[in-house]
């Protein structure tokens, strides 16, 4: 029987994946998750919020009891993951900028390109981040063909939630 989690054989599907996101070479956090659905082009995942404490954006809050609900395509360059309270209240969803990702095994490896977008849970307020860092990458010197795919998903993404169907339509 073919496992649809995990892409190789087996009696009975994952019950833990493990997503590691990296960033220019270096592990940037590596995290347990649930697995939730495999399309075999998207494999969505759910997780509480992996990093330590209280991480205040100004824009939005992640914190302890926050889940993701996280969206990776096997041939898109974003993921997208859905931000909850602890007690289900949707916060937005927080668009990362990434290579498309290889699942292997109980693994998945994102590697992020620094663009991300943030649109919030009423869809009102749709915010491009970290442009500048992106410039400084140096990515579109390096591999001008990556950062021009990373450039078209974050405009693609950004149409997308400023449309009427919102971002919450990639994820149907």
């Amino acid at each position: 029987m073919s496992n649809r989690l995990t892409d190789r054989p087996s009696d009975r599907p994952t019950d833990r994946l493990t997503v590691t996101l990296t960033k220019a070479g270096r592990t940037k956090i590596s995290y347990p998750a649930e697995p939730v659905a495999d399309t075999g082009a998207r494999i969505t995942v759910r997780a509480p919020w992996a990093a330590e404490g209280v991480r205040d954006f100004g824009f939005v809050r992640f914190e302890p009891g926050d889940v993701f609900t996280e969206h990776f395509w096997r041939d898109r360059w974003y993921a997208v993951k859905e931000v909850r309270t602890g007690e289900g209240v949707l916060k937005g969803w927080y668009c990362d900028v990434t290579r498309p990702a290889v699942v292997t095994g109980s693994a998945i490896l994102v590697e992020d390109l620094d663009l991300d977008l943030w649109v919030s849970a009423d869809g009102s307020e749709v915010l491009r981040l970290d442009e500048d860092e992106f410039a400084a990458s140096g990515l579109s010197t390096t591999d001008p063909e990556a950062a021009a795919e990373a450039v078209r998903a974050l405009d693609a993404l950004d149409a997308q939630a400023r449309s009427t169907a919102g971002i919450a339509a990639l994820l149907a």
